[in-house]
């Protein structure tokens, strides 16, 4: 459902909006969720890259994000 819902907003919006960066860090977090690290870290990435370009670095859903980016990388390189 992630991935189509992912998919719907890429087509919808463009790949640089930020309810596309919202899909990518649900996608990201249920691949971290489920172990699969090697997938969820792109998508982590491209969610901080669009929300910071888009939002900017202080705005609170690029904090989130970079907060769930975070918790991911603590946990999956431990």
């Amino acid at each position: 459902m992630y991935q189509q819902a992912l998919a719907l907003r890429k087509r919808l919006l463009g790949d640089k909006h930020p309810d596309v960066a919202d899909s990518l860090n649900n996608l990201a977090a249920l691949y971290k969720f489920t172990r699969r690290y090697s997938e969820a870290e792109p998508l982590f990435q491209q969610a901080l890259a669009i929300c910071e370009h888009t939002l900017g670095v202080s705005h609170p859903h690029t904090i989130k994000v970079r907060g769930n980016y975070a918790r991911f990388l603590r946990e999956a390189y431990r």
